[in-house]
């Protein structure tokens, strides 16, 4: 049983120092910078009569188009934390599903902090016992893995999209920047 609690801790703690990096590099995120598209044909979030929406198709061409920040926010929040929080704990953080997201940087962070304060929480609520549990059925493919799979996987989805993120943070020139 101490090793099922010794496990949990170094998950939530790995996953914790990885939001808490991402949610800095997130701090201070303009509209302008959210939306921008320094490369042509980039997917985004992009304003219809029915809200904001992201650019996507299924299956994804090969190869994908380069993403905003905006369009990064939404898969991390709704398409990763929020999908994987519905199926296992019957709720997600934001309200969103699909192609459904933000228009504004503020409100995306914000989404996306409940987004995952809702998957964190339930990783949590697992116990130690918890994580070797199958997913189930509703995994289709991955029925068989386990919820600590599910929890390394997102964890690897926030990493990897947190570091393009903070890339395009890094080169978006900015307002003041000489052109």
């Amino acid at each position: 049983m101490r090793a099922m609690r010794v496990v949990m801790g170094s998950l939530l703690g790995t996953m914790d120092a990885s939001w808490d990096q991402l949610a800095d590099r997130l701090a201070g995120l303009g509209d302008d910078e959210y939306r921008w598209e320094p490369v042509a044909a980039m997917w985004s979030v992009r304003p219809t009569g029915d809200g904001w929406v992201v650019d996507v198709e299924k299956p994804d061409p090969d190869p994908a188009p380069a993403t905003t920040i905006a369009w990064r926010l939404w898969h991390l929040a709704v398409d990763c934390l929020d999908s994987y929080s519905a199926r296992v704990f019957g709720t997600g953080g934001t309200g969103l599903e699909g192609r459904q997201w933000v228009g504004t940087a503020d409100e995306a962070v914000a989404a996306l902090e409940r987004a995952w304060r809702a998957f964190r929480d339930g990783v949590a609520g697992w116990g130690g016992t918890g994580l070797f549990e199958p997913l189930g059925p509703d995994w289709g493919p991955h029925a068989d893995r386990t919820h600590l799979d599910l929890a390394l996987h997102a964890h690897r989805e926030l990493t990897h999209h947190g570091a393009e993120i903070a890339l395009l943070r890094d080169l978006y020139p900015g307002p003041d920047a000489a052109r």
